[in-house]
């Protein structure tokens, strides 16, 4: 498994920004490969991070070549204070089995007292 971790500070958003962003979501959902995303937002330092799990790295490039992408990394001046991206391959992942994992078609429920 991969991940693209896209870790940004927000600048002014707008119509067509959120279009843009939409339209990838949508791009990478519909990839053979993609198994799923989470988000973070680290409001002490005004930075968003959006991690993106893939099967393979032939995946992840399918998205960073998509007419939307591409066009989102010319313009990402106008919307974002700068950015960072981090492509990883995941070596191990484990937990005690109370979350889902990454393209898990719904999440684990574990009935709590009163359940």
């Amino acid at each position: 498994m991969y991940t693209a971790t896209f870790i940004f500070a927000k600048g002014d958003w707008d119509a067509e920004f959120h279009a843009l962003d939409a339209t990838i979501a949508e791009a990478a959902r519909a990839l053979p490969g993609y198994l799923g995303e989470e988000s973070w937002d680290n409001a002490e330092r005004g930075l968003v991070s959006n991690v993106y799990y893939w099967e393979s790295l032939e995946a992840l490039q399918a998205l960073m070549q998509h007419p939307a992408h591409l066009e989102a990394k010319r313009q990402q001046a106008r919307w974002l204070q700068g950015y960072q991206v981090h492509v990883a391959q995941v070596l191990r992942s484990y937990g005690d089995g109370r979350l889902a994992p990454p393209g898990a078609t719904c999440p684990v429920h574990h009935p709590q007292a009163g359940d």
